[in-house]
């Protein structure tokens, strides 16, 4: 029996245009479009960009001031848990810069990062606001702090600018420094 090449390179290029074709529209349509639509639908999203890999869901969200994040993580963890399937959620908050919030966060980042270190999260509000106290310039910054199993979330804003900072409750490992 010979095999004539012409059909069975046709055969091949067609099953394998069929088989990522139809993943590609798989992944496309039935996971990233409705978990895209599902997350743009939540207030306080402007724009959101989504990447799918295969441990990971990586959101890219533009947010406005006063966004809820955890209450966020939450309601696409519940309602896109068909297209998250088990991979962990990853979010990336587009920053705008704004000096006060800068400075703000700057003054308050030793704190903060003391009362991570300690698990002594309820001292994160309390330092936030201290600062407000300590100098009038920053009496207009609302910081506003959230928690959940995972992250604690801390949203500065003075109005029309925000910052949103996203710190993992578990700590990274030291390991060893490349500058040391």
């Amino acid at each position: 029996m010979k095999l004539r090449l012409m059909p069975v390179l046709l055969t091949s290029l067609l099953s394998a245009a069929l088989l990522f074709g139809g993943w590609y529209s798989y992944r496309t349509f039935a996971v990233q479009e409705p978990l895209q639509k599902l997350v743009s639908s939540y207030e306080g999203v402007k724009d959101s960009h989504i990447t799918i890999k295969r441990n990971e869901v990586t959101l890219k969200l533009d947010l406005q001031p006063g966004t809820k994040l955890r209450e966020l993580v939450q309601y696409v963890s519940r309602e896109g848990s068909t297209a998250i399937d088990g991979r962990t959620l990853k979010l990336d908050v587009e920053q705008k810069p704004s000096e006060l919030l800068d400075e703000y966060w700057d003054k308050a980042m030793f704190s903060v990062a003391e009362a991570m270190e300690s698990r002594k999260y309820t001292l994160i509000p309390a330092k936030l606001d201290g600062l407000k106290e300590q100098d009038s310039k920053y009496s207009g910054v609302t910081a506003t702090t959230e928690i959940d199993d995972n992250n604690v979330y801390v949203s500065l804003s003075n109005g029309t600018e925000s910052k949103f900072i996203i710190l993992p409750r578990a700590a990274a490992k030291m390991g060893v420094w490349n500058n040391a």
